[in-house]
C-alpha cells in the first residue's frame, strides 16, 4: 500500500483496502492501437489460451501503485526526465479513475492488465509512456503486484477471523453454565459448558489468524528491480520504492525473485486450514439445527425453504461453506503441482497462480464472514442440550473417578461403571433412577457420597487450566477478549 502522503499526491484520497472485484465486461476487438505496447502484439490477435487480463485485471490497482512508484523512482534517479514523469504519474492517476468508475475499456489482445494500463496510458501521454518500462520487465512487475495483493488478502482474512472469534467470544459469555454432552466418535461421552465447547473454535481460528499474518509477511518482499531475471543495468533505488510501497525488505536474488510463489502456497494452505476448521463448524450447525438435535436455530438470514416441503428450514449457507471447502482445497494442489518441476527463473506456468488465489481468497473471507453471522445470530436451546446431556450416561467417567478416589484403580473402576452402565441400558434406566444399593451393586466402595454427582458437579471438577470449569472457562474468555483488543 502507498503511504498516505503519496495517496494524496497522486489519487488525491486515501487508498483504503476494502476494495470490490472490478467485474469483467464483456471482450471488446478494438482497433489496432499504433503505441508501443499494442505494436508488440503486432496485427494478430493474442489466442484466447494466453490470455489473464480476464482475472488479473484484479491486481489493477497494485499494478498502479506499483508503476506510480517505479516512474517516481526513475525521475528521482535521472534515468528518465521529469517531465515525463510527471505526465506518467498524472496518466496513471486517471486510469485508475476509469477503471473504478467502469470506464476503462479492457482489450484482451493485449493479453494482460499490465500491457491495457500501459497502451491506455500511451494513449493519454502518447511517448513518454514508453519510458515507464524501463529498468522493468513483466517478470518483476507482476510478481511485486501479487505480493501486494496477497498482503491486502492477507489482512481481509485475517479481519474476518477475528469477526468470528468475537462472534464466538460474545456467544460463549451467555453459555458459562448451559450444559451440553461433550462428544467423541459422535457418541455422547462427558459434560461440558457449551461456552467451552465454543471457545474451542476460538483456538482454531486463533490459529488460522495467526497463519494469514504470518502469510502476509512471507510476502512483505519486494522483487521489483529484479528485471526480467538478473537485476537491470540502471542506477535504481530499489529500498526507497520497497518503503513507499510499505515494503520491509527486497529480495536478495533476482532469479529467485520473479520465479518464487511459495507465498501463495502459503496463504493456500493457511486457507484450506481455515476452512478445514469452517467446515468442521458448518457439520456442527448442521446437526444441532436437525430436529433430531434441536440444539440451535439458525436465522432465516442464513436458512432457505424448499421448493416443494413448506415445513423446511435448510442451512444451506452453513452447507455451502462445508462444501466450499474443496475448492479451496484444489487450488492448493493445482498451485504445488504447478511448481513442482519449473525450472529456474520465470515460467509462463506461473500465470496459473492468480485464479487459486483469488478465488480461495473470497472463498475464505466469505466463509468466515458467514460463519461469523451464523453464529452471532443463532439460537441456543439451553434446555434441549441439557436433556441431551441427562438422558444419556456422560456421568459415567465420574462415578469411576468416584471409586478412584476411594483407592480402586482406574482399570478396575472403569469396569465395574462399565457393567453398571450394560445393566442400566437392559433394564431401560438412568443413572439417575439408581438408587444407592444398585450402585453398591458395582462396588461395595460406592456411599452417599455417589448420590451427589450431578452434571454441574462433575464440569465443576474439571478445575484444570484448559478444562470446562465454569471458572476455568471465564478465565479463558477473558483473556481471549484481551487478545481481541489487542488485534484491533
Amino acid at each position: 500500500m502507498l503511504h498516505v502522503e503519496w495517496a494524496r499526491i497522486i489519487f488525491g484520497a486515501d487508498l483504503g483496502t476494502d476494495r470490490e472485484p472490478i467485474p469483467m465486461p464483456e471482450s471488446n476487438e478494438t482497433k489496432n492501437n499504433k503505441n508501443p505496447a499494442a505494436a508488440a502484439r503486432g496485427s494478430e490477435l493474442a489466442s484466447d489460451f494466453t490470455v489473464s487480463v480476464h482475472y488479473d485485471q484484479r491486481l489493477y490497482y497494485e499494478d498502479i501503485a506499483g508503476s506510480i512508484i517505479h516512474a517516481l523512482m526513475l525521475g528521482r534517479q535521472g534515468i528518465i526526465p521529469a517531465e515525463d514523469t510527471d505526465k506518467i504519474v498524472d496518466g496513471l492517476g486517471k486510469i485508475r479513475d476509469e477503471i473504478e468508475a467502469g470506464d476503462f475499456e479492457w482489450n484482451s489482445e493485449l493479453e494482460d492488465i499490465h500491457m491495457n494500463v500501459e497502451s491506455r496510458l500511451y494513449e493519454m501521454i502518447g511517448d513518454a509512456a514508453g519510458r515507464l518500462h524501463t529498468a522493468r520487465s513483466r517478470n518483476d512487475q507482476v510478481a511485486t503486484d501479487t505480493r501486494m495483493w496477497t498482503q491486502t488478502a492477507c489482512s481481509r482474512a485475517f479481519e474476518a477471523a477475528v469477526s468470528l472469534q468475537t462472534a464466538l467470544v460474545e456467544l460463549a459469555e451467555k453459555h458459562v453454565e448451559t450444559i451440553v454432552p461433550g462428544y467423541t466418535h459422535m457418541q455422547r461421552g462427558q459434560p461440558v459448558v457449551l461456552a467451552h465447547h465454543l471457545m474451542a473454535y476460538f483456538e482454531m481460528f486463533d490459529r488460522d489468524a495467526a497463519r494469514f499474518a504470518r502469510v502476509a509477511d512471507s510476502a512483505d518482499v519486494m522483487p521489483l528491480g529484479s528485471g526480467a531475471m538478473a537485476g537491470v543495468p540502471y542506477p535504481i533505488d530499489r529500498e526507497w520504492v520497497a518503503e513507499q510501497l510499505e515494503f520491509s525488505e527486497i529480495s536478495r536474488n533476482s532469479m529467485d525473485a520473479v520465479s518464487d510463489r511459495d507465498f501463495i502456497v502459503e496463504f493456500l494452505a493457511a486457507a484450506s486450514l481455515a476452512m478445514a476448521h469452517l467446515s468442521r463448524l458448518a457439520e456442527e450447525l448442521i446437526i444441532w439445527s436437525s430436529e433430531e438435535f434441536g440444539f440451535i436455530r439458525l436465522t432465516d438470514e442464513f436458512t432457505s425453504g424448499s421448493s416443494i416441503m413448506p415445513q423446511k428450514r435448510n442451512p444451506d449457507f452453513a452447507e455451502l461453506v462445508r462444501g466450499k471447502t474443496g475448492r479451496v482445497y484444489g487450488s492448493l494442489m493445482a498451485l504445488l503441482t504447478t511448481i513442482k518441476g519449473l525450472p529456474l527463473t520465470y515460467n509462463r506456468d506461473l500465470q496459473e497462480d492468480k485464479e487459486g488465489l483469488f478465488d480461495a481468497a473470497d472463498t475464505v473471507i466469505t466463509s468466515l464472514e458467514t460463519a461469523a453471522g451464523m453464529i452471532s445470530g443463532m439460537t441456543v436451546n439451553a434446555g434441549r442440550m441439557r436433556q441431551a446431556a441427562e438422558n444419556s450416561f456422560v456421568l459415567a467417567t465420574d462415578f469411576a473417578d468416584y471409586l478412584v478416589g476411594k483407592g480402586v484403580p482406574f482399570r478396575e473402576a472403569h469396569i465395574a461403571v462399565s457393567d453398571l452402565s450394560k445393566r442400566c441400558i437392559d433394564a431401560g434406566k438412568g443413572f439417575d433412577e439408581l438408587t444407592l444399593e444398585d450402585f453398591r451393586s458395582a462396588s461395595e466402595l460406592f456411599d452417599e457420597g455417589v448420590m451427589e454427582i450431578t452434571l454441574e458437579s462433575a464440569v465443576a471438577a474439571r478445575d484444570v487450566p484448559g478444562g470446562t470449569a465454569p471458572d476455568r472457562v471465564r478465565a479463558a474468555i477473558t483473556d481471549a477478549k484481551q487478545m481481541l483488543a489487542e488485534y484491533e
